[in-house]
Order: C-alpha cells, then sequence, then structure tokens
C-alpha cells in the first residue's frame, strides 16, 4: 500500500503500436475505489512519453485521495512502463 500526495497520477512509459495501459485504484481490500477501475480508467496506447497523465471517464483529478492508503493495479500490454509519480500539475 502506499499513501501519496498530489492531485494527478503520471507514467513515464513507452508502447508499441499495439500497446495498452490502464490504472485501478484500489483500497486495503483489493477493492477498486469509486470511479477508479481499470474499467473507468481511460485507455493509454500508442505513445512514449515521460508524463502521460492518468484519467478515469475523462477526469484526471486525484485531489480527494491523498493521504488515503491506496494500492495500485496496472494492466499493461506490449509496453514499457518506467516509472509512475502522483504530482500536481
Amino acid at each position: 500500500m502506499l499513501k501519496f500526495h498530489g492531485s494527478e497520477l503520471v507514467l513515464n512509459l513507452n508502447t508499441s503500436a499495439a500497446g495498452i495501459a490502464r490504472v485501478a485504484i484500489l483500497d486495503s481490500d483489493f477493492r477498486p475505489l469509486d470511479g477508479y477501475s481499470l474499467e473507468d480508467c481511460d485507455r493509454i496506447h500508442t505513445t512514449n512519453r515521460i508524463d502521460r497523465r492518468v484519467s478515469w471517464n475523462g477526469k484526471s483529478d486525484l485531489s480527494s485521495l491523498p493521504g488515503r492508503p491506496v494500492r495500485l493495479h496496472f494492466e499493461l500490454r506490449d509496453l514499457d512502463l518506467y516509472g509512475f509519480q502522483f504530482r500536481n500539475p
């Protein structure tokens, strides 16, 4: 589990043409937080970025979550994930 500060999640990744990434934010019991499931996550594809913002149903604001213990679940296909960071825009 982790606690973070910041209001958005950004990824450093490089995908192939068929690569896809999604991220879910889970509680301590491995249940997705409302609005932050894999299904809610907007797919990230065909990119090579050091600061690709993650969004869920078009929204990337995580300002209600900092300081709360969470887990991240990454769904990754045909890509390299080099890191992730929570930050303030």
